[in-house]
């Protein structure tokens, strides 16, 4: 089964500094038809105001990634990271046990656009971690992170793979789905067909009670999603 999650349906909050746009239920915005999906809890696609940012505020037991749309985040936080992402970059921060951070803008005359995605952890109170990495832009699937870390992706405390897709002009793919896992796709630039549903920008979807899944870019432009392998 392919449920749609459309970018128009999700909740909004707008801070003034921050346009926040949540695929699941988050801060103010409650929908129990939307609270996650399987260990994904969290996809915001966050619109930073230059220089401004979120103070420093706590987390814990939460796997926390960053995935850098346009322009630059400023991170620092308690376990001693100060580090800058560039548009491209992949952040995991591993709250486990109690983490805290900031993140800015790091410019003051451009805006910042990233995605903050939550999984929940299979296991808590874990020692917090931070990882940071660029997989560039392979044609194809490309494991971001997972479940063992192997082949330099980034070390997930959960038994889920996240994987950035990109499809060639007028190429397809097809992706083999283990029994009793679940998928959920977030397509991030373009357009996608999920077997005979068109994915425009911030459109989601789940699937479920699948064998395999069909990817299609009917498009003349490469197409960019995000795809999430879950239990």
């Amino acid at each position: 089964m392919i449920t749609l999650r459309p970018a128009s349906e999700r909740g909004t909050a707008n801070f003034g500094w921050l346009d926040s746009k949540h695929s699941f239920s988050f801060g103010s915005y409650y929908d129990p038809e939307h609270m996650g999906f399987s260990a994904l809890r969290v996809i915001n696609d966050d619109s930073v105001d230059p220089g401004a940012g979120f103070a420093t505020h706590g987390h814990r037991d939460m796997e926390i990634i960053s995935y850098v749309l346009q322009g630059s985040i400023a991170h620092k936080d308690s376990e001693g990271n100060v580090e800058v992402l560039p548009a491209g970059e992949f952040q995991l921060m591993s709250a486990g046990s109690g983490i805290t951070h900031s993140e800015y803008n790091a410019s003051k005359t451009e805006p910042l656009r990233f995605l903050q995605i939550w999984i929940q952890p299979n296991t808590l109170g874990n020692t917090p971690g931070y990882q940071q990495k660029n997989f560039g832009k392979a044609i194809g699937l490309t494991p971001i992170a997972t479940p063992t870390g192997e082949n330099g992706t980034l070390h997930i405390k959960q038994n889920a793979t996240l994987s950035q897709l990109i499809l060639a002009p007028h190429s397809e793919l097809t992706y083999t789905i283990a029994a009793g896992r679940r998928v959920y796709v977030h397509q991030v630039a373009d357009e996608l067909i999920v077997e005979s549903q068109r994915l425009a920008a911030g459109d989601g979807a789940k699937i479920t009670e699948r064998q395999t899944i069909t990817f299609k870019n009917e498009l003349d432009d490469q197409s960019t999603a995000l795809l999430f392998d879950l239990p």
